[in-house]
Protein backbone atom coordinates (compact mmCIF):
# COMPACT_ATOMS: atom_id res chain seq x y z
CA UNK A 1 0.00 0.00 0.00
CA UNK A 2 3.16 2.21 0.95
CA UNK A 3 4.18 1.93 -2.47
CA UNK A 4 0.98 2.96 -4.28
CA UNK A 5 0.95 6.15 -2.41
CA UNK A 6 4.48 6.92 -2.95
CA UNK A 7 3.78 6.66 -6.79
CA UNK A 8 0.84 8.77 -6.63
CA UNK A 9 2.74 11.33 -4.89
CA UNK A 10 5.27 11.22 -7.49
CA UNK A 11 2.70 11.11 -10.38
CA UNK A 12 1.26 14.53 -8.54
CA UNK A 13 4.80 16.44 -8.00
CA UNK A 14 6.13 15.39 -11.88
CA UNK A 15 2.29 16.99 -12.70
CA UNK A 16 2.96 19.97 -10.87
CA UNK A 17 6.30 20.82 -12.34
CA UNK A 18 5.10 20.40 -15.84
CA UNK A 19 2.26 23.11 -15.08
CA UNK A 20 4.18 26.81 -16.11
CA UNK A 21 4.63 28.88 -13.70
CA UNK A 22 2.30 31.77 -15.69
CA UNK A 23 -0.50 29.29 -14.84
CA UNK A 24 0.35 28.69 -11.12
CA UNK A 25 0.86 32.75 -10.28
CA UNK A 26 -1.38 34.16 -12.69
CA UNK A 27 -1.59 38.18 -12.45
CA UNK A 28 -4.34 39.57 -10.57
CA UNK A 29 -6.06 42.50 -11.95
CA UNK A 30 -9.05 44.51 -10.84
CA UNK A 31 -11.59 46.41 -12.67
CA UNK A 32 -12.82 49.56 -11.16
CA UNK A 33 -15.34 51.05 -12.81
CA UNK A 34 -18.93 51.93 -12.86
CA UNK A 35 -21.80 49.50 -14.72
CA UNK A 36 -19.21 49.46 -17.86
CA UNK A 37 -17.36 47.29 -15.75
CA UNK A 38 -19.77 45.67 -13.82
CA UNK A 39 -22.39 44.68 -16.93
CA UNK A 40 -25.25 46.58 -16.39
CA UNK A 41 -28.10 44.45 -18.30
CA UNK A 42 -25.74 41.75 -19.56
CA UNK A 43 -25.42 38.18 -18.98
CA UNK A 44 -22.50 37.73 -16.70
CA UNK A 45 -19.93 35.94 -19.68
CA UNK A 46 -21.07 39.13 -21.88
CA UNK A 47 -19.62 41.52 -19.73
CA UNK A 48 -16.52 43.55 -19.97
CA UNK A 49 -14.71 41.78 -17.10
CA UNK A 50 -15.39 38.27 -18.64
CA UNK A 51 -14.97 39.08 -22.02
CA UNK A 52 -12.01 40.82 -21.28
CA UNK A 53 -9.93 37.82 -19.27
CA UNK A 54 -11.31 35.65 -22.02
CA UNK A 55 -9.67 37.92 -24.72
CA UNK A 56 -5.96 38.11 -22.41
CA UNK A 57 -6.24 34.35 -22.13
CA UNK A 58 -6.38 33.94 -26.11
CA UNK A 59 -3.64 36.20 -26.36
CA UNK A 60 -1.35 34.47 -23.98
CA UNK A 61 -1.97 36.20 -20.66
CA UNK A 62 -2.57 34.11 -17.32
CA UNK A 63 -4.49 36.23 -15.92
CA UNK A 64 -7.71 36.74 -13.18
CA UNK A 65 -9.83 39.62 -13.01
CA UNK A 66 -11.60 40.57 -10.19
CA UNK A 67 -15.18 42.76 -11.36
CA UNK A 68 -15.40 45.73 -8.62
CA UNK A 69 -17.59 48.03 -10.92
CA UNK A 70 -21.28 49.39 -9.32
CA UNK A 71 -23.69 50.71 -11.59
CA UNK A 72 -24.25 54.10 -10.94
CA UNK A 73 -20.88 55.06 -9.97
CA UNK A 74 -19.37 58.39 -10.19
CA UNK A 75 -15.42 58.89 -10.05
CA UNK A 76 -16.37 59.99 -6.63
CA UNK A 77 -17.80 56.91 -5.90
CA UNK A 78 -14.91 55.09 -7.15
CA UNK A 79 -12.16 57.50 -5.20
CA UNK A 80 -14.52 56.68 -1.80
CA UNK A 81 -13.75 52.85 -2.54
CA UNK A 82 -10.23 52.97 -3.94
CA UNK A 83 -8.62 51.79 -0.75
CA UNK A 84 -11.14 48.71 -0.22
CA UNK A 85 -10.48 47.94 -3.68
CA UNK A 86 -6.67 47.84 -3.03
CA UNK A 87 -6.97 45.68 0.05
CA UNK A 88 -6.22 42.56 -1.26
CA UNK A 89 -2.89 43.75 -3.48
CA UNK A 90 -3.55 43.35 -7.01
CA UNK A 91 -0.81 43.34 -9.47
CA UNK A 92 -2.66 45.61 -11.44
CA UNK A 93 -5.74 47.66 -11.69
CA UNK A 94 -8.31 49.03 -14.65
CA UNK A 95 -9.86 52.16 -14.36
CA UNK A 96 -12.92 53.12 -16.21
CA UNK A 97 -14.70 56.14 -14.43
CA UNK A 98 -16.66 59.59 -15.91
CA UNK A 99 -19.90 57.93 -17.76
CA UNK A 100 -21.65 58.86 -14.61
CA UNK A 101 -19.74 62.43 -14.45
CA UNK A 102 -21.01 63.11 -17.40
CA UNK A 103 -24.48 61.99 -16.75
CA UNK A 104 -24.39 64.53 -14.44
CA UNK A 105 -23.01 67.32 -15.56
CA UNK A 106 -20.25 67.73 -12.96
CA UNK A 107 -17.29 69.42 -13.38
CA UNK A 108 -13.51 68.41 -15.36
CA UNK A 109 -12.01 69.27 -11.73
CA UNK A 110 -14.03 67.16 -9.96
CA UNK A 111 -13.54 64.52 -12.12
CA UNK A 112 -9.57 65.35 -12.31
CA UNK A 113 -9.25 65.56 -8.18
CA UNK A 114 -11.65 62.25 -7.64
CA UNK A 115 -9.42 60.04 -10.20
CA UNK A 116 -5.97 61.48 -8.70
CA UNK A 117 -6.95 60.23 -5.99
CA UNK A 118 -7.18 56.73 -7.31
CA UNK A 119 -4.22 56.86 -9.43
CA UNK A 120 -2.03 58.09 -6.35
CA UNK A 121 -3.79 55.30 -4.06
CA UNK A 122 -2.53 52.83 -6.56
CA UNK A 123 1.09 54.23 -6.73
CA UNK A 124 1.39 54.11 -3.27
CA UNK A 125 0.58 50.39 -3.12
CA UNK A 126 2.68 50.24 -6.37
CA UNK A 127 0.13 48.96 -8.57
CA UNK A 128 0.55 49.34 -12.45
CA UNK A 129 -2.74 51.54 -13.84
CA UNK A 130 -4.34 51.13 -17.35
CA UNK A 131 -6.76 54.61 -17.17
CA UNK A 132 -9.67 54.24 -19.38
CA UNK A 133 -10.86 57.49 -20.76
CA UNK A 134 -14.37 58.82 -21.51
CA UNK A 135 -15.30 61.17 -24.36
CA UNK A 136 -17.60 63.86 -23.68
CA UNK A 137 -20.41 64.64 -26.32
CA UNK A 138 -20.49 67.62 -28.49
CA UNK A 139 -23.94 69.15 -27.06
CA UNK A 140 -21.68 69.84 -23.23
CA UNK A 141 -20.28 72.83 -25.36
CA UNK A 142 -16.19 72.63 -26.70
CA UNK A 143 -15.12 74.16 -23.49
CA UNK A 144 -16.51 71.47 -21.03
CA UNK A 145 -15.99 68.90 -23.93
CA UNK A 146 -12.35 70.27 -23.92
CA UNK A 147 -11.76 70.42 -20.34
CA UNK A 148 -13.26 66.75 -19.63
CA UNK A 149 -11.25 65.34 -22.50
CA UNK A 150 -8.16 66.38 -21.30
CA UNK A 151 -8.33 64.59 -17.70
CA UNK A 152 -7.32 61.48 -18.51
CA UNK A 153 -4.09 61.93 -20.67
CA UNK A 154 -3.38 64.72 -18.05
CA UNK A 155 -3.49 62.16 -15.54
CA UNK A 156 -2.05 59.35 -17.12
CA UNK A 157 1.17 61.46 -17.68
CA UNK A 158 1.47 62.59 -14.65
CA UNK A 159 1.18 59.08 -12.87
CA UNK A 160 2.59 56.85 -15.35
CA UNK A 161 -0.80 55.17 -16.17
CA UNK A 162 -1.19 53.61 -19.53
CA UNK A 163 -3.84 55.07 -21.46
CA UNK A 164 -6.86 53.98 -23.44
CA UNK A 165 -8.21 56.93 -24.64
CA UNK A 166 -11.79 56.33 -25.38
CA UNK A 167 -13.77 53.18 -23.60
CA UNK A 168 -15.65 52.88 -26.81
CA UNK A 169 -13.25 52.95 -29.54
CA UNK A 170 -13.87 49.73 -31.03
CA UNK A 171 -17.46 50.60 -31.54
CA UNK A 172 -16.32 53.73 -32.95
CA UNK A 173 -13.76 52.30 -35.04
CA UNK A 174 -16.16 49.58 -36.21
CA UNK A 175 -18.94 52.28 -37.46
CA UNK A 176 -16.52 55.10 -38.64
CA UNK A 177 -17.52 56.97 -36.12
CA UNK A 178 -20.99 56.94 -36.88
CA UNK A 179 -23.73 57.68 -33.85
CA UNK A 180 -26.53 56.58 -35.88
CA UNK A 181 -24.52 53.13 -37.20
CA UNK A 182 -23.49 52.79 -33.51
CA UNK A 183 -26.92 51.95 -32.33
CA UNK A 184 -26.85 48.11 -33.57
CA UNK A 185 -24.08 47.45 -31.27
CA UNK A 186 -25.79 49.50 -28.08
CA UNK A 187 -28.90 47.87 -25.75
CA UNK A 188 -31.88 50.08 -26.03
CA UNK A 189 -30.92 52.74 -23.83
CA UNK A 190 -28.31 53.89 -26.15
CA UNK A 191 -25.66 54.02 -23.04
CA UNK A 192 -24.82 50.41 -22.49
CA UNK A 193 -22.94 48.26 -24.74
CA UNK A 194 -24.70 44.94 -26.18
CA UNK A 195 -22.40 41.71 -26.02
CA UNK A 196 -21.11 42.45 -29.44
CA UNK A 197 -20.43 45.60 -28.45
CA UNK A 198 -18.55 45.15 -25.53
CA UNK A 199 -16.25 42.42 -27.86
CA UNK A 200 -15.26 44.91 -30.08
CA UNK A 201 -14.58 47.53 -27.35
CA UNK A 202 -12.37 44.40 -25.50
CA UNK A 203 -10.70 43.68 -28.47
CA UNK A 204 -10.00 47.57 -29.23
CA UNK A 205 -8.37 47.84 -25.32
CA UNK A 206 -6.67 44.38 -25.68
CA UNK A 207 -3.31 45.35 -26.56
CA UNK A 208 -3.03 47.76 -23.69
CA UNK A 209 -4.41 45.61 -21.56
CA UNK A 210 -1.51 42.72 -22.32
CA UNK A 211 0.76 45.50 -21.94
CA UNK A 212 -0.66 46.35 -18.62
CA UNK A 213 -0.23 42.18 -17.73
CA UNK A 214 3.57 42.87 -18.56
CA UNK A 215 3.81 45.62 -16.32
CA UNK A 216 2.11 43.89 -13.85
CA UNK A 217 4.75 40.80 -14.24
CA UNK A 218 8.27 43.40 -14.13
Amino acid sequence: MRKVWVGIAVLISVTLASVPAAWANPVRITALGDSLVQGYGLHQEDGFVPQLETWLREHGAEVEIANAGVSGDTSAGGAARIDWTLADNPDGLIVLLGGNDLLRGLSASELKANLSKILAAAQDKGVEVLLIGMRAPNNYGPDYRAAFDAVYPDLAKEYGALLHPDAFAGISQEVGGDPAEAQQFMQDDDIHPNPIGVRLNVAALGPLALELVQRAKD
